[in-house]
């Protein structure tokens, strides 16, 4: 276990054992067993871990003895066991989710939330589970990555791939109202011409079509233990939980850096090691995308590949995309144009014609000339300036 030690004013050793999540109190010789309180003088019980399991302190009447202003306070003590005991089940009716607390939000002020990401609302107790740690740069670069790494998918497939960002889930009740609403990280659809995707809102469970894929990235949550539950009740086919390589502090414990793939069979959630809605895209080759400064060679070869493979199911191709096909016809004009000139050029040198080595390309009105012309120019011109010439009559 991890310890770091302090002595606070009221003398005791204190320190806090990660694998308890729990502050203990020393008893070792020379440090008296007396309450504890913090510099403010007051009880130090809201101090909060970062785990599910708070500072943990009962009252202790006798300390109050020895120090008659203090709000007497004592740590639970230390466990004599080497290794602590099994971890209960957590209540399924109770949400478990490391890296939020729970805040009171009122079915009335939803609309207008603007605190921390939600990671979950429960209409039956208008209460809202919000994420603690600030949103930074190790929660966001999987996400923005994932979606620059779609789009080469979807070039190479030749249709586009929709991403909804940071989405509220929503469950209605019979009245249609928002009875629980989950947060997504990540919303991606595949077909999203033909899918019903949300206008306006969230996507509600029965009245939109689900993403092909839920991306959550765990940084300072754990969604295994709670949340993945829920996206499996409600019946989302695929969620990729991503865990990035940069540590956190308030990481909770037991999580390791990769990319874990969940697929919906039979109602439960099995891990897999390959996309089924990206076929041929692996968990670790997923991860390693995402994790790069740059998308190496290795990398647009396999996104390349399960664009192919995804075009070839569909019956669509890189030309099919708008941006490829108006890229593709630039280049092979460009490149009709190059083999256009060079033709001309050797036409006047075998008739024995000196040219420049700019020429034609520094002929006036050539790119845009009828073939017919050109060729008559080429075969009727005594010189370089009289192509010039012909080219601009014809």
């Amino acid at each position: 276990a991890r310890r770091s030690r302090r002595v606070y004013p009221s003398q005791a050793l204190l320190w806090y054992e990660k694998d308890a999540g729990s502050l203990f109190e020393s008893r070792d010789a020379g440090f008296p067993d007396r309450g504890f309180r913090g510099s403010s003088g007051h009880a130090a019980a809201r101090h909060d871990t970062g785990r599910k399991g708070r500072l943990k302190m009962r009252r202790d009447e006798d300390s109050a003895a020895t120090d008659p202003g203090a709000q007497p306070y004592t740590v639970q003590r230390a466990p004599t066991a080497s290794a602590p005991g099994p971890t209960p089940a957590p209540d399924a009716s109770t949400p478990d989710l490391p890296g939020c607390r729970p805040v009171s939000l009122p079915r009335c002020d939803l609309d207008d939330w603007e605190g921390r990401r939600l990671e979950y609302w429960d209409g039956d107790t208008e209460t809202a589970w919000v994420v603690c740690e600030p949103v930074g740069v190790a929660h966001e670069h999987p996400l923005g990555r994932l979606a620059t790494l779609c789009t080469l998918i979807a070039e190479a497939r030749g249709a586009a791939i929709e991403f909804l960002g940071s989405t509220d889930l929503e469950l209605h009740d019979e009245h249609g109202e928002r009875q629980k609403i989950l947060q997504a990280d990540q919303c991606m659809y595949l077909y999203p011409g033909r899918a019903r995707l949300p206008e306006d809102g969230g996507m509600v469970v029965g009245k939109h079509d689900y993403p092909d894929v839920v991306l959550e990235v765990d940084h300072t949550t754990d969604v295994r233990r709670w949340k993945l539950g829920m996206y499996e009740s409600w019946g989302f086919p695929e969620v990729w939980v991503e865990v990035p390589e940069r540590w956190s502090a308030s990481r909770p414990r037991g999580l390791r850096p990769g990319l874990t793939i969940h697929l919906l069979e039979g109602g439960r959630y099995r891990e897999s090691d390959e996309s089924r809605a990206f076929p041929g895209w692996e968990a670790s080759a997923i991860h390693e995308a995402l994790t790069e400064a740059e998308p190496t060679d290795r990398t647009h070869a396999r996104l390349e590949r399960v664009g192919r493979t995804l075009g070839k199911r569909d019956g669509t191709g890189p030309d099919d995309y708008p941006l490829i096909r108006s890229l593709r016809a630039e280049s092979r004009a460009q490149g009709l144009a190059e083999g256009w000139a060079k033709a001309v050029r050797g036409m006047l040198l075998s008739r024995g014609i000196a040219v420049s080595e700019e020429f034609p390309a520094n002929a006036p009105g050539f790119a845009e000339a009828r073939e017919d012309v050109v060729i008559a120019a080429a075969f009727a011109c005594g010189s370089e300036e009289d192509f010039r010439v012909r080219i601009r009559g014809g």
